[in-house]
C-alpha cells in the first residue's frame, strides 16, 4: 500500500516531541492512527534516534494479549527504559490494557520516557480518566483523509470535480484507495461498520439491541445537516414502529460520538456568544459509509457538502458550532486561536432567492470576522459586502 504521509499529524507529533506529555491519538478505527505512529519512528530514525529507543506495542495484537495486565506490561517494559538516552515508546489502541492510565502515569514520571499512545474510543478521553492522567497529555484528533490529502493521494489535481465526486462516493479511509471497484470498497466499509458496531459499541457499552442501534445509525445518517433533538428522533422512529424512547436515542447517540462514528456540532448563539443546550446537528465521520448504509437514493448535493465542510474546519484545528443569530441559522461558526470565521454553505447559489437567502444570516453579523458562502458554483469569487463566496473545492485544496 502506498503510504500516505499525514504531515499535519506528524508535524503536531515533532511539535511535541520530548514534552513531559502523554501524546493520545485518537480517532475512528482505521483512519490511520497505527500508519502516523509508523511514520512517526521513521522520522525519529532518520533524526539521529536509534532502533533500541523505541518500543512499539498494538494491543490488538495477540501476540501482547498478556501483555493487557498492567502488571505484566509494566514488568516487560521497564528493563527496556534506557537509563541515558530517551526511550519513546508506543502503544497502540491502549483501551485494551486494564486500568490503562495508572501505568501510563507511572511511566511518565520517568525522566528519559516519552510517551505516545492511541485508542479507537473517546472513553480515553472521558472526564473520569482525563482527571487520572492529571492533565498531562494533549489529544491529536485524527480523522480519515482531508479532500486535500486525498486529491494529493490520487493524483487527481487535474480533476477537482471528478476527485470529489470519487472522494464521497468511494471513501475518505486510506485503506480505500488500494481498491479497485466500488463493490470491494463497499465490502471494505462493511467490515469497518460491523467491527465498530459490534466491537466498540455493542460489546463495550452493552447496548441492549443491535437492530435498533442500527436503525438509529441509519436515521442520523439520513439526516446529515438537519436540526435534530433526541426527542425528535425518538418520535419519528417511534412513529415509524421502531419503538424507542429519549434517553435510549441519547445513550444510542453518545455510543456513536465516542467511537468517533458521527460527531455532534452544538448550537451557538452569535450576539449572545454562548452555546445552547439543544437542537444541534450531527455529521458522519465519512460520506462513503452513508453511501453504503442508505444506498443511492439520500444523496443530496448540499447537504453532503455540508458534511464535508464539517469535517474540512475539523482537520484545520477548529471547534466548529452551528450558528444562530436572532431567527436565522448559520451553518457553521468555526472558532480558534485566531479567532472566528462564519460559513454558509449551499450546492449552488446561482439562483437569486437562494443567494439572498444564503447571504441573509450573515448580514445579521454585526462584528468583522471573515465571513464565506461556500458552494459547488464553478463561478469566479465574488463579494457581497465583505461576504465572500468561493468555490468549496478550491477551498478544500487551499487555492481559495
Amino acid at each position: 500500500m502506498k503510504r500516505i504521509e499525514r504531515t499535519a499529524y506528524l508535524n503536531k507529533l515533532i511539535a511535541f516531541k520530548d514534552k513531559s506529555l502523554i501524546k493520545v491519538i485518537t480517532g475512528i478505527r482505521r483512519c490511520g492512527k497505527s500508519t502516523i505512529m509508523e511514520i512517526y519512528r521513521d522520522w525519529l530514525l532518520a533524526h539521529g534516534v536509534t532502533d533500541n529507543q523505541i518500543v512499539y506495542l498494538n494491543f490488538e495484537d495477540y501476540d501482547f494479549y498478556e501483555l493487557r495486565n498492567p502488571r505484566k506490561l509494566y514488568e516487560y517494559i521497564k528493563p527496556l527504559i534506557l537509563k541515558d538516552r530517551t526511550t519513546y515508546m508506543f502503544f497502540d489502541e491502549i483501551q485494551h490494557v486494564e486500568n490503562f492510565p495508572d501505568i501510563i502515569n507511572s511511566l511518565n514520571l520517568k525522566p528519559t520516557v516519552d510517551i505516545y499512545v492511541t485508542g479507537s474510543n473517546a472513553y480515553m478521553l472521558s472526564s473520569e480518566i482525563a482527571t487520572l492522567l492529571s492533565g498531562r497529555y494533549v489529544e491529536i484528533a485524527m480523522l480519515p483523509l482531508s479532500f486535500k490529502e486525498y486529491v494529493d493521494a490520487t493524483d487527481a489535481e487535474d480533476n477537482i470535480p471528478k476527485a470529489y465526486m470519487d472522494y464521497i462516493s468511494r471513501s475518505s479511509f486510506p485503506y480505500s484507495l488500494e481498491l479497485d471497484t466500488p463493490s470491494e470498497v463497499s465490502d471494505y466499509l462493511s467490515g469497518v461498520y460491523s467491527t465498530i458496531v459490534v466491537k466498540d459499541i455493542m460489546s463495550r457499552k452493552r447496548l441492549p439491541d443491535v437492530m435498533m442501534l442500527e436503525s438509529v445509525i441509519r436515521f442520523t445518517a439520513d439526516n446529515i445537516g438537519n436540526i435534530l433533538s433526541t426527542k425528535r428522533i425518538a418520535d419519528i422512529m417511534t412513529a415509524d414502529g421502531r419503538k424507542i424512547d429519549q434517553k435510549m436515542v441519547e445513550r444510542y447517540l453518545s455510543a456513536l460520538c465516542e467511537t468517533f462514528f458521527v460527531y455532534e456540532a452544538k448550537r451557538y448563539n452569535i450576539k449572545g456568544k454562548q452555546l445552547l443546550k439543544t437542537l444541534g446537528k450531527y455529521y458522519l465521520v465519512d460520506l462513503g459509509l452513508r453511501r453504503m448504509l442508505l444506498g443511492s437514493r439520500s444523496f443530496d448535493a448540499g447537504r453532503i457538502l455540508e458534511n464535508i465542510v464539517y469535517l474540512e474546519l475539523l482537520h484545520r484545528q477548529k471547534k466548529v458550532y452551528i450558528g444562530k443569530v436572532d431567527d436565522l441559522e448559520v451553518d457553521f461558526v468555526a472558532i480558534d486561536a485566531d479567532g472566528i470565521t462564519y460559513y454558509q454553505v449551499a450546492a449552488t447559489v446561482r439562483d437569486e432567492k437562494t443567494l439572498k437567502r444564503e447571504l441573509a444570516s450573515l448580514q445579521q453579523i454585526k462584528d468583522q470576522y471573515p465571513k464565506f458562502i461556500l458552494t459547488l458554483d464553478d463561478d469566479p469569487t465574488a463579494d457581497y459586502d465583505g461576504i465572500k463566496r468561493v468555490n468549496a473545492l478550491e477551498w478544500m485544496i487551499g487555492k481559495a
